[in-house]
C-alpha cells in the first residue's frame, strides 16, 4: 500500500490552516480578503435566480398537478427512473361517471343524453389537460430543473472552490504577516559582547546563533511570499472562472424568458380548446336548462289542475330567444290527417307520461288526431309514441 505520510501532513496541515484561518475571520481576529463589488452582485443575482426559479417550478407543477399525493407518487417514480401508471386524471373521472350515468338514465331521455354530451366533452377537456402538462413539463419545467439541478450546481461548486483559495489566501497572508513581525524583532535583538573573555566568547555565540535565527525568518519570509504570489494567482484564476459561470445567468434569464412565452402559449392553447369544447357543448345542449325548468313548472301547474289529460290545453313553453312561428304546413297536416316526417329544433322533457321526450337534430313522424289541440300533434320515434309540441317542430319537404 502505498502511504505517503508527507502529503497527508500536508494535507491535514492545509485542512488545520483554513480551519484556523475561518475561525478567526469568525472571531474578527484575522483579516480577511473581500470580492470585488461586481462578483459580489453577480453572486447575489444567482442565489436571487436560484430561489425564485424554485419557487415557481413547486408552484406550477401544483398548479399542473393539485393533488399532492400524485406528485409525491410521480417524484418517487421518477427517482426510482420507472414510468408511473397511467391513471384518469379529474376531467376523464367526471367523464366516465357522466357517460355511465347517461347510459343508465337512457341516451334516449333528454338528461341521459346530456349527460353523455357533457361527459364527452369532459373527457375532450382531460385530453387537453394531459397535452397541457405534458408540454409544460418538456418545455418549462425541464429547463428550470436543469438549471437548478445542473448549472447551479456547477457554480455552487466553483463557488466553494473559490472560497477554499481565498482562505487559502489569507493564511498565506497572515503567515507572511507573522514571518516579518518575527523578522524585525530578530533584527532588532543582537548581542553585545562585554566584560571578560567568557562573556565576550558566550556573546559571540548568541550572536551567531542569533545570525542563524535572523536568516531562518528571512528564509521563512521570503517562503510566505512565494506562497503569497501563488495563493493569490490560484485565488485570482478561480475568481475568474466563477465570475465567467456567473454572467452566464443573464442568458440562463433569457432561455427561461423563452421557456415562459412556451409555457404561456401552452395555456392559451389549452383554454381556447377548453372554451371551444364548452361553447360546442352548449350548442349541442341548446336551450336544456331553460326548457328543463319551464317543463317543470308546467308539470307543477298540470298537477295542481284537473289531471294529467288537463295538459291537452295548455301550450308548451318556448326556449329563450326562440321565435318560432306555426306555419300552414301544420294547418295543412292536421287538414290532411297524414304524416310527416319533422326535425326537432330543441330538446324538450316530457311533462307527463302522455308526452313524448325530444332531442335537437333528430327527426320524427308526426301526426294529428281528432280533437287535438292546435298546437300539439303525435309524434313517434320507433316505438315511442306521445304528444310533442308544434312550436318546436319544423316540417320537412
Amino acid at each position: 500500500m502505498d502511504f505517503n505520510v508527507k502529503k497527508l501532513a500536508a494535507g491535514a496541515g492545509t485542512l488545520l490552516s483554513r480551519a484556523v484561518q475561518f475561525t478567526e475571520e469568525k472571531l474578527g481576529q484575522a483579516e480577511k480578503t473581500e470580492l470585488d463589488a461586481h462578483l459580489e452582485n453577480l453572486l447575489s443575482k444567482a442565489d436571487c435566480t436560484k430561489q425564485w426559479t424554485e419557487k415557481i417550478m413547486k408552484q406550477t407543477e401544483v398548479l399542473l398537478q393539485p393533488n399532492p399525493n400524485a406528485r409525491i407518487e410521480e417524484f418517487v417514480y421518477e427517482k426510482l427512473d420507472r414510468k408511473a401508471p397511467s391513471r384518469l386524471n379529474n376531467p376523464e373521472q367526471l367523464s366516465q361517471y357522466m357517460i355511465d350515468a347517461g347510459n343508465e338514465f337512457g341516451p334516449g331521455t333528454a338528461y341521459g343524453n346530456a349527460l353523455i354530451k357533457c361527459g364527452e366533452t369532459q373527457k375532450r377537456i382531460g385530453t387537453a389537460d394531459r397535452e397541457l402538462i405534458q408540454t409544460a413539463a418538456t418545455n418549462f419545467l425541464t429547463p428550470l430543473r436543469n438549471f437548478i439541478e445542473g448549472d447551479y450546481k456547477t457554480i455552487s461548486r466553483e463557488r466553494k472552490l473559490l472560497q477554499i483559495k481565498r482562505l487559502d489566501l489569507d493564511a498565506a497572508k497572515t503567515r507572511l504577516k507573522k514571518a516579518r513581525v518575527a523578522e524585525a524583532r530578530a533584527a532588532l535583538t543582537v548581542p553585545q559582547p562585554e566584560g571578560d573573555n567568557i562573556m565576550v566568547n558566550l556573546s559571540y555565540m548568541l550572536s551567531l546563533l542569533h545570525v542563524k535565527w535572523l536568516k531562518m525568518w528571512k528564509e521563512e519570509v521570503t517562503k510566505c511570499e512565494q506562497e503569497l504570489r501563488i495563493t493569490q494567482s490560484e485565488f485570482d484564476r478561480q475568481a475568474e472562472i466563477t465570475r465567467l459561470l456567473l454572467e452566464g445567468i443573464s442568458s440562463t434569464h433569457a432561455h427561461h424568458l423563452r421557456c415562459l412565452n412556451d409555457f404561456v402559449e401552452a395555456q392559451m392553447t389549452y383554454y381556447a380548446q377548453c372554451y371551444q369544447y364548452m361553447l360546442d357543448l352548449q350548442k349541442q345542449l341548446g336551450s336544456f336548462p331553460s326548457t328543463f325548468l319551464a317543463n317543470n313548472n308546467q308539470s307543477s301547474s298540470t298537477h295542481m289542475q284537473s289531471g294529467p289529460n288537463s295538459s291537452m290545453s295548455t301550450s308548451p313553453s318556448l326556449p329563450a330567444g326562440s321565435n318560432i312561428v306555426v306555419t300552414s304546413g301544420f294547418s295543412e297536416l292536421k287538414a290532411s290527417n297524414g304524416s310527416r316526417k319533422a326535425r326537432v329544433l330543441y330538446d324538450y322533457d316530457a311533462a307527463n307520461s302522455s308526452e313524448l321526450s325530444l332531442l335537437a337534430d333528430e327527426v320524427i313522424t308526426v301526426y294529428s288526431l281528432p280533437g287535438m289541440d292546435s298546437d300539439w300533434l303525435m309524434g313517434e320515434r320507433g316505438n315511442q309514441t306521445g304528444k310533442v309540441p308544434i312550436t318546436y317542430l319544423e316540417l320537412l319537404n
